[in-house]
């Protein structure tokens, strides 16, 4: 037996299934942008932290792209020997 007799319980409100909820009270978050490739245009190799996310971007050799996530790619812009890639049409 509880020590409050049941009037705990009985103040929340019940369970209700998953079948009576309503799909339009879903809310579906919205898809991740597409990551940015940048071009290393310098002469050996270089290794960027990203501003926001904190991850590491390594760019090994002169020429290489490496794709960088949206939320980063505004400090890559800054970077000197760093060019952002445009998708050709």
């Amino acid at each position: 037996m509880s020590c409050c007799g049941g009037k705990r319980a009985a103040a929340w409100p019940a369970p209700v299934p998953h079948a009576a909820y309503d799909a339009g009270e879903v809310t579906i978050p919205a898809p991740r942008p597409a990551a940015v490739p940048f071009e290393y245009t310098g002469r050996t190799a270089l290794t960027m932290r990203g501003a926001i996310t904190g991850r590491s971007y390594r760019f090994a050799a002169p020429g290489e792209t490496v794709a960088v996530d949206p939320r980063d790619a505004p400090g890559a812009a800054g970077v000197p020997n760093l060019r952002r890639v445009r998708a050709s049409v």
